[in-house]
């Protein structure tokens, strides 16, 4: 079966800094119209950056549509066209003075496909060298660190909410899951 929706027309609602909100109508597959909101985002990359005594680099940061500070790993938009690779080794410098001599692509997010077309591109970044951060102006963080296993008992008991980190501390579980299985088969 065809599931495609196809695009009949298409309404700017907004054109803002960093979102675009549009409302199509769309042919379904049955043949019927319906209207699609879309908030398209140029997109945004995530880092899980780990020091040399397994510790997590995580950024507080107040949250104005949440209303409340939240930790984070370290994370920030693609300026459109942006390489993703470029633009994770920035955000990772600017938010933590960090530059990683290993860089591991995690895979990507989509955020919430209903209406959002963020594509988030998640790595792991290790063996760090330290300088100074350089947030955006308008971003006032506060560096912190915390052991890789303490973050994920957080995550799991829903203490960090935050998706991106979530599922970053989650894909690097994984994957060191199955590093140590592959270690154990071979000896």
């Amino acid at each position: 079966m065809d599931l495609t929706e196809r695009q009949l027309s298409r309404e700017t609602i907004y054109e803002g800094k960093i979102l675009h909100i549009y409302r199509d109508d769309v042919l379904l597959p049955n043949g019927r119209t319906s209207v699609r909101e879309v908030a398209e985002h140029p997109g945004g990359v995530a880092i899980v950056a780990l020091d040399e005594n397994d510790n997590v680099l995580t950024v507080k940061q107040y949250r104005y549509v949440f209303s409340r500070v939240l930790e984070e790993i370290p994370a920030g938009k693609l300026e459109r066209g942006e390489d993703p690779d470029e633009a994770a080794l920035r955000e990772l410098k600017e938010e933590t003075g960090a530059t990683p001599k290993r860089m591991t692509n995690l895979g990507k997010l989509l955020v919430s496909p209903g209406c959002y077309s963020e594509v988030l591109h998640l790595y792991l970044a290790e063996g760090l060298t330290f300088g100074e951060q350089n947030p955006d102006e308008d971003e006032f963080l506060e560096l912190c660190r915390a052991p890789f296993s303490d973050m994920l008992a957080r995550v799991m008991r829903g203490e960090i909410e935050d998706a991106k980190t979530v599922c970053g501390i989650l894909k690097v579980h994984a994957l060191r899951t199955a590093q140590k299985e592959r270690q154990e088969k071979e000896n």
